[in-house]
């Protein structure tokens, strides 16, 4: 298989990924592995850079709110009290992430790891799925700046591979009060400053390796990601508000399983 049909697969993995509680590194990581196409660092970089077709999905969508946000920064003090949450929710990942990125990157990019993470995270979903919920926020704009915290730790969990970014938001924001929707609304926001993060400090650590043949590969990954991510935000809210997380769930363990067996056998 070349390398711009795994670039075109890994990228649409990527887009339908991200945004799912499944965790997207832990299937690119796995695809990767099972693609051979992972057994050098660029293609441990490859899986970070890119996310940023997935951050621009994010974009194109809320960019209308995301405007209001903004502008209303310097007259509305909600509007400033969320951009403060969302930066302190950012900010945890920030620090451990460039304290650790490379023990993460040589030690936990590791797809055993990965295949156990998704089945213990595949058991937490359906955990939490079971729970009855007594939400006190509808509006992902109104945490309280404490919960804004306390997620933005939860999410440094998702440094792990296969615990899922978007899968620790969501199931800490609605231990900490919040519906289903405005959890999942959160991950979205949460994700454009951590994965932009990620994408430039990885990109500022690794471009020695961006040749052009390199280059075409993250272009083609990244429109992939674009049009996977638009389709995924576009629908994923009305899922969960109507059918809760245990479709992700049990996509996780069969994943998790399947992994596990493949790498018994050699593969």
């Amino acid at each position: 298989m070349s390398d711009m049909i795994k670039a075109v697969i890994l990228g649409i993995v990527e887009g339908l990924t991200e945004f799912l509680p499944v965790s997207s590194t832990g299937h690119l990581l796995m695809l990767e592995r099972f693609l051979g196409f992972s057994d050098d660092e660029f293609g441990k970089t490859f899986v970070v850079l890119i996310q940023l077709g997935a951050i621009l999905a994010i974009l194109s969508i809320y960019f209308a709110k995301l405007w209001r946000i903004f502008i209303g920064m310097f007259s509305d003090p909600s509007a400033r009290r969320f951009v403060l949450g969302v930066l302190i929710a950012f900010l945890p990942a920030a620090i451990i992430g460039a304290a650790a990125h490379s023990i993460i990157k040589d030690y936990l990019f590791n797809v055993w790891i990965v295949c156990f993470t998704l089945i213990a995270g595949g058991a937490v979903l359906l955990w939490v799925d079971q729970l009855e919920f007594k939400p006190k926020y509808y509006e992902a704009t109104e945490f309280s700046l404490p919960m804004y915290l306390g997620i933005g730790i939860f999410q440094c969990l998702a440094m792990i591979p296969g615990v899922s970014r978007s899968g620790a938001t969501i199931v800490s924001a609605m231990l900490f009060g919040a519906d289903k929707r405005s959890a999942a609304e959160f991950s979205f926001f949460l994700a454009m400053p951590t994965m932009a993060g990620a994408f430039a400090y990885d990109l500022y650590k690794n471009h020695g390796q961006m040749s052009s043949h390199n280059i075409t590969l993250v272009a083609i990954g990244f429109v992939c990601s674009f049009v996977a991510g638009f389709f995924v935000v576009k629908t994923f809210l009305n899922y969960v508000s109507r059918h809760g997380f245990s479709l992700f769930a049990w996509w996780r363990v069969i994943v998790g399983c399947i992994g596990l067996i493949l790498l018994a056998l050699g593969f």
